[in-house]
């Protein structure tokens, strides 16, 4: 039996029994609730020691800020905007209030910044490692409809907002949830599907095609091009080669956007990198010297 996530997820969709108030449900980066006349969306994440962070290493603000950027960044997959939030934690017995103040000051700097109260939750302790689990509501301005993962047509070009791979060494804390520019691409640009990079290049490609029913190729020699720092670090420490870190290593929370190709002097092609094209079917990796080999659909996958 496939214990991954990915099949659990597959499972859910045939399950669900979604009503006519209910015109996204499972299967994007948020779904969708239609309350009077405008539709709202939400989204749910739950973070977890010694997976998502370490709290014998980050500190509590850190953990805070990273638990509520990673609903922010499910918005900004589909340009919404924020507009309120809840957070629960399950505290390791002993944290202490100051651990939990601290935490709160954490996601409630960056939910200031972008519009998002923090309205409510819950909170308890155990003797487990600390979990902590935001849910954001969000939605679009009037007569926008959000991006969704579905809409990718051969053809259109596949574009990163920023650098890929390494996350770890500390991105993966301090990255910028996209808010601002997918709101700027939704005004400018014929947004035809969009994913935030979080279990990693190659797996969240993989599911915007699935949802598409298309391919892709990227483009080995363009990729270069968003391969981070990080990455080229951490290839020296583990002869990992860049590439695959850039393709599998998650944690990015950078945008996945596929659109028509943008005019050669378009001033957005400063925000966001061309790295490939969408196909008909099949995803490839065309290397530097044109041949094409299968790309595998690698990446974070929870086993449960």
């Amino acid at each position: 039996m496939d214990d991954s996530e990915q099949a659990f997820l597959e499972w859910l969709r045939g399950q669900d029994r979604s009503a006519e108030s209910v015109p996204i449900g499972i299967g994007d980066d948020c779904a969708a609730v239609r309350v009077g006349d405008q539709d709202l969306l939400i989204t749910t994440d739950m973070l977890l020691d010694g997976v998502h962070f370490d709290s014998g290493e980050h500190t509590p603000e850190q953990i805070g800020r990273k638990a509520l950027a990673c609903s922010l960044s499910d918005l900004a997959a589909m340009a919404a905007r924020p507009v309120a939030a809840v957070a629960a934690a399950a505290l390791t017995t002993g944290r202490g209030i100051e651990f939990a103040q601290r935490m709160f000051v954490g996601m409630a700097e960056i939910a200031e910044r972008f519009g998002c109260p923090i309205v409510g939750g819950d909170t308890t302790s155990w003797s487990q490692p600390t979990a902590v689990t935001v849910t954001m509501l969000g939605r679009c301005p009037a007569g926008r409809p959000p991006v969704r993962r579905c809409g990718a047509t051969p053809g259109d070009t596949i574009y990163v907002t920023g650098p890929l791979g390494g996350s770890l060494l500390g991105r993966h804390l301090t990255f910028e949830p996209r808010i601002e520019l997918a709101d700027l691409l939704a005004d400018r640009c014929d947004l035809h599907a969009m994913i935030d990079i979080s279990d990693g290049l190659a797996i969240d490609l993989s599911r915007v095609c699935q949802a598409s029913g298309v391919g892709a190729a990227l483009d080995e020699l363009l990729l270069e091009a968003v391969i981070s720092d990080d990455a080229r670090a951490l290839s020296a420490t583990d002869g990992v080669a860049p590439l695959q870190h850039a393709l599998a290593d998650g944690e990015d929370f950078e945008l996945l956007v596929v659109m028509p190709a943008l005019p050669p002097d378009d001033d957005l092609l400063t925000d966001v990198k061309p790295i490939g094209q969408v196909t008909p079917a099949h995803l490839r990796l065309r290397h530097k010297d044109g041949t094409e080999t299968p790309l595998e659909p690698a990446g974070y996958d929870h086993r449960l």
